[in-house]
């Protein structure tokens, strides 16, 4: 069947859609210091993603699901390229034809081109200029795509070194009243180090605002796993948000209430900005009055948690709940929907995964080993992945000690 010329022109044009949509995604990816990659992009991602969450269904065992989905950034990365070099082919290829007598003609005068292999058929002077354009094309690509890498694993390194540094500070996995406790608790020393917090949350702060425009202008960074199975950068940023939030609350007077406020501020505009990025449509000014997930009484538990170490409470539990509500239910939402995105480690007060587990509690310091209990290497027994300590018991309370209702947004 002969396709008449006017009928490959409209494909010619449809091509030149096509390999523009695909050169601005390149481009937008690649080189475009912002998040401008377009929907061809989320569209892979997605589609990547949906195939992890499809062969990690089966799995119960955190552990075992986490060593399949370290694999995911790396395939993100090489469907990425392939999706780039696959609609460029198709794109060239419906852009040869109307010079070629058959659109097989024109695949087999693209492949070359693009792909740099076989020997090329092109005679007229509208062949030869498209598969040259096909051909610097597949080599700008290849290229960006190379020079690329060092920038995300330079992004990524830098992202884990202090996630490395958090971890005697806040347990693995995270926890926000861990953080406050061992800081206060200063490895039993003797002496309170809670005077570190200040520039503390000034780094974070730094970290966060980092992380933010790294991680939505290169997304793929958003599924690379931390190195160790129960350390997370979503769980990480949470805690130290957590710890800000509950040290404001409790001791307003001695809480560095300046550098924990931005710290916060600049955490939970970085929960945001990455949670749309993914797809999730999260409110830019949370409601105080819609409330969180997180119960009083999982706070009077953080709160029995700092108690164990004589940590500076100044007010009464009942008080500072809805300031603590009214900090948390700033990120609270945005920080659940990319945990549960990237299936981060289940950590206490990190909210629910598509897959059911338990939360973990932080490993904890065995007595005489003041640099803190690691796991054992290689395969842990299911449900448990080392000691985990003691859940910290709740305060007595009378039975009409209720809730108080949240007072108002920061």
């Amino acid at each position: 069947m002969t396709i008449p010329l006017y009928v490959r022109y409209i494909f010619f044009a449809l091509g030149l859609v096509l390999v523009a949509i695909d050169g601005a995604s390149v481009v937008g990816t690649l080189i475009v210091p912002r998040s401008a990659g377009g929907r061809l992009m989320v569209w892979v991602d997605r589609a990547n993603h949906a195939w992890f969450e499809m062969i990690t269904s089966p799995l119960t065992d955190y552990q075992r699901r986490d060593r399949v989905l370290a694999a995911e950034a790396a395939t993100l990365l090489i469907f990425q390229l392939v999706a780039w070099l696959v609609v460029a082919y198709l794109g060239f290829t419906l852009l040869l034809w109307p010079f070629v007598p058959s659109f097989s003609d024109a695949l087999d005068t693209a492949g070359p081109g693009l792909w740099f292999i076989g020997d090329s058929a092109a005679h007229g002077w509208g062949e030869r200029l498209v598969q040259y354009a096909a051909g610097f094309f597949g080599l700008v690509t290849v290229t960006l795509q190379i020079a690329y890498l060092p920038t995300l694993y330079s992004a990524f390194n830098r992202r884990e070194t202090d996630i490395a540094l958090l971890n005697a500070r806040a347990g693995v996995p995270s926890w926000g009243p861990e953080l406050l406790a061992r800081t206060h608790y200063a490895l039993g020393s003797g002496q309170s180090t809670i005077g570190t917090l200040p520039d503390f949350y000034e780094q974070w702060e730094r970290w966060a605002a980092d992380i933010a425009e790294s991680h939505t202008t290169y997304l793929p960074l958003v599924r690379f796993r931390s190195p160790r199975p129960l350390s997370s950068w979503v769980t990480a940023l949470l805690s130290v948000l957590d710890s800000a939030a509950m040290y404001l609350a409790v001791a307003p007077e001695a809480a560095p209430t300046v550098p924990a406020r931005l710290c916060l501020r600049s955490g939970f505009q970085c929960f945001g900005d990455i949670a749309r990025a993914l797809g999730t449509t999260v409110p830019e000014d949370p409601d105080a009055s819609m409330g969180i997930s997180l119960t009083y009484d999982d706070f009077l538990k953080g709160i029995a948690h700092l108690r164990k170490v004589d940590f500076p409470i100044e007010r009464d539990p009942a008080d500072a709940w809805p300031d603590f509500l009214g900090w948390r239910v700033n990120y609270e939402q945005a920080a659940y929907s990319v945990a549960m995105s990237v299936h981060a480690v289940p950590a206490l007060w990190s909210g629910p995964r598509k897959h059911k587990v338990e939360q973990i509690a932080p490993f904890r310091p065995l007595p005489g080993r003041p640099g803190g209990y690691h796991p054992p290497r290689g395969r842990l027994a299911k449900g448990r992945s080392a000691r985990p300590a003691k859940e910290p018991t709740q305060p007595t309370a009378s039975p009409t000690d209720n809730p108080p209702e949240p007072h108002q947004q920061h």
